[in-house]
């Protein structure tokens, strides 16, 4: 055996060693994510993240696709989430121009799938279920408590739709503005909520040499089933 042969086996010795100390070690053998419910895991983990992420916990990015399954995917923020949210199987809640892509591809196939990654704590959730406009009132409630630039932004901008310049855009502001000077900005029509109501959670894990942990929730007969998942 020369040099180079040596020393490479040497080195595959060595990883394979401190590979089974980990698997081996009685942190990393005992199960790091409870068999708890999963809205109040998610609670758990999202008050986590509230505490220690720098900008924007409740960013979520949601995955959608049309009828004939071309997807998408975009950031969005949750604003509202429970387990008895708009019903007793719960939900979580954002909100759009219902005339965008996401929109459109939410009411011509309402399912949906969103996966929050707080890369501070190392952890991400996914979330699968199918999807439902909000109330009138709730969205009433949520568009009145936004700032009223950002009320104006949502009557002004044909979100998702082609445009010529950002010039374009700043004088439909303003011309919004202009229309809207007394008084309080209604909610567009085509702008609302939509509620993703859960029938599988995937809570992941970082764990060292990528042995991460998984575990998923599926919903059966009104409750819950887990099961840990191979990385």
């Amino acid at each position: 055996m020369d040099w180079a042969q040596l020393r490479d086996a040497c080195a595959f010795f060595a990883g394979h060693t401190r590979l089974c100390g980990a698997a081996m070690d009685e942190a990393q053998a005992s199960n790091a994510i409870p068999e708890d419910a999963p809205f109040a895991l998610f609670d758990a983990w999202f008050a986590e993240a509230k505490a220690r992420e720098p900008n924007d916990p409740e960013a979520v990015a949601v995955a959608t696709a049309t009828p004939d399954a071309m997807p998408s995917v975009r950031m969005v923020l949750m604003k509202d989430h429970g387990a008895n949210l708009l019903g007793p199987h719960g939900g979580f809640v954002f909100y759009t121009n219902s005339h965008s892509r996401k929109g459109g591809e939410l009411l011509a196939n309402p399912k949906a799938a969103m996966l929050f990654h707080w890369k501070s704590l190392r952890r991400q959730i996914r979330i699968e279920g199918t999807v439902a406009p909000v109330p009138d009132a709730m969205a009433d409630a949520y568009f009145a408590s936004r700032s009223r630039d950002s009320q104006l932004g949502a009557h002004a901008s044909d979100q998702s739709a082609p445009l010529g310049s950002r010039t374009e855009f700043l004088g439909r502001i303003a011309k919004t503005t202009a229309q809207h000077l007394i008084g309080a900005v209604p909610r567009p029509p085509y702008w609302t909520g939509f509620c993703l109501t859960p029938s599988a959670f995937e809570f992941w894990m970082d764990r060292p040499f990528r042995l991460h942990e998984r575990r998923r929730f599926t919903r059966v007969d009104g409750g819950w089933t887990s099961t840990l998942l191979y990385p």
